[in-house]
């Protein structure tokens, strides 16, 4: 579900204030029938909002079982991601863990892989251990899954000896077995 599908245009703006933004993620979280889920993924952007602390709070009420913070590897993206830990903690959501996002590249022609942003601070796999919070894993940027992903194609099945995929399902394995725990 995304605020996207109820405008006239793809190319409007939402231009709300909390209180409305704040009702609109209420109404997601507590109006839209889901149905039978597994599992429930909410991709919020950056920071430590308002419109944060309203998810986290709605969430909370629902059994939230953790979040999944979302990193690159440049030490202006673990600035804020240390702010989001920091915000977890003291709303008192679980983190699950830390996924740091296009950790390298995957050159389409030759499969080369290159770190295109040299973490300058040890990355996320560092700030995880500094900040005693599960490192899930890394994610390499592969221009073949941008290319499915804008063609609304299945990554796994397209490509799945690939090292994203590999990567992926490596995660999304631990995360199912970390949300079977629930300590």
């Amino acid at each position: 579900m995304s605020i996207g599908f109820l405008l006239s245009s793809p190319d409007d703006a939402v231009i709300w204030r909390g209180p409305k933004k704040n009702g609109m993620i209420r109404q997601f979280l507590s109006e839209v029938d889901w149905g039978s889920l597994d599992y429930l993924l909410v991709d919020t952007p950056p920071g430590t909002s308002d419109e944060h602390l309203s998810a986290a709070t709605y969430l909370s009420q629902a059994g939230v079982t953790g979040a999944i913070i979302v990193t690159t590897p440049q030490e202006v993206a673990l600035l804020d991601v240390r702010k989001e830990i920091d915000f977890c903690r003291k709303v008192n959501v679980r983190i699950l863990g830390v996924i740091e996002n296009m950790s390298i590249f995957v050159c389409p022609c030759c499969e080369r892989m290159s770190e295109i942003f040299p973490a300058t601070t040890g990355g996320a796999r560092q700030m995880c251990k500094e900040m005693d919070v599960p490192y899930l894993g890394n994610l390499p940027l592969d221009p073949k899954l941008a290319r499915l992903c804008d063609e609304g194609r299945d990554i796994i099945t397209e490509m799945p000896s690939s090292l994203v995929v590999q990567a992926l399902n490596g995660i999304v394995k631990d995360l199912i077995d970390l949300c079977e725990k629930k300590d």
